[in-house]
């Protein structure tokens, strides 16, 4: 993979455009061919950050420490009213402490399934719900799944979010405490669902994501521990707010800042990852559930 040093900085804010659906690939690409740096064309910058999830997988479907298989359950108030997630249990018998994987802005691609497994193999019964699932599932890439996620009803989605999360807590192989992790549009996400849970959700780690309303946080019992990246300054400008917020309703909180890293830095599909910021914030999201889920 790209070394992340050796791509310009206008690059990556031209990536962050695209992958937050402001421009096309195709726009993405042309702009990237047109900006020159030391006289050559960026375009094989921008062509190093698309995602390679094929090299970054971690573990494999097929891990003797995992059970992977897909399950469909009830969403009544969703996009369907029917939804489709990747459910992943630890080797054993259970029951298992819970976890939510919730995806980036276009739908359950193969890094957050590795995510999944991940989570699984740490003691967790995970569910990564897939929110492109009522219009035919994620679609094999990104550009489309981002289309698709972009298309959907954002209330609905959020609710077919929930019905997975309750969904999860209730199975017969959870022993009913939960956790919720997500990424980018996921992380916001996690933010809305430990509003929405309220006592359902006992741990909530949102990365680099959207704040939850200051005016909503009075409903939040999980505790929170909230990541961000470093440089990502339009989700950060979000936190003083937030921080107040959460002081104001006695909520239990840490926050954790990763110097120097980009926004999605925990994605080690692409050169925005940070190796050793990932690590430890992979490790930092595991021992919270520990203490907070398991208990």
């Amino acid at each position: 993979m790209t070394d992340a040093r050796k791509i310009d900085p206008r690059v990556f804010d031209l990536y962050d455009e695209y992958c937050h659906g402001h421009i096309t690939r195709r726009e993405f690409l042309s702009r990237a061919t047109a900006m020159t740096v030391g006289g050559v064309s960026a375009l094989w910058m921008a062509q190093a950050l698309l995602p390679r999830y094929a090299e970054a997988q971690t573990i494999s479907f097929t891990d003797p420490r995992l059970k992977g298989t897909y399950a469909e359950y009830p969403s009544p108030g969703g996009t369907s009213g029917t939804m489709r997630g990747y459910l992943v249990q630890p080797a054993g018998d259970g029951p298992f402490p819970a976890a939510l994987i919730i995806h980036e802005n276009r739908g359950l691609n193969p890094h957050i399934e590795d995510v999944a497994r991940r989570a699984a193999v740490a003691g967790f019964l995970a569910l990564a719900p897939d929110g492109l699932a009522p219009v035919g599932g994620y679609p094999g890439n990104d550009d489309d799944g981002r289309q698709l996620q972009r298309s959907l009803d954002p209330d609905q989605l959020d609710q077919d979010m929930i019905n997975s999360a309750r969904f999860l807590k209730s199975h017969a192989l959870s022993n009913g405490r939960l956790g919720a992790t997500g990424y980018c549009w996921g992380g916001g996400m996690t933010n809305r669902l430990a509003v929405a849970l309220g006592s359902d959700l006992n741990a909530g780690v949102p990365f680099y994501g959207a704040a939850a309303a200051s005016a909503d946080v009075a409903a939040i019992e999980a505790a929170m521990l909230i990541v961000y990246a470093g440089t990502d300054t339009r989700i950060n400008s979000m936190w003083p707010d937030y921080e107040a917020a959460l002081q104001a309703n006695n909520v239990t909180y840490e926050m954790e800042m990763f110097a120097g890293t980009l926004h999605g830095f925990h994605n080690n599909s692409t050169p925005r990852y940070n190796e050793a910021a990932a690590a430890q914030a992979w490790n930092r999201t595991i021992g919270f559930f520990r203490a907070h889920v398991i208990g």
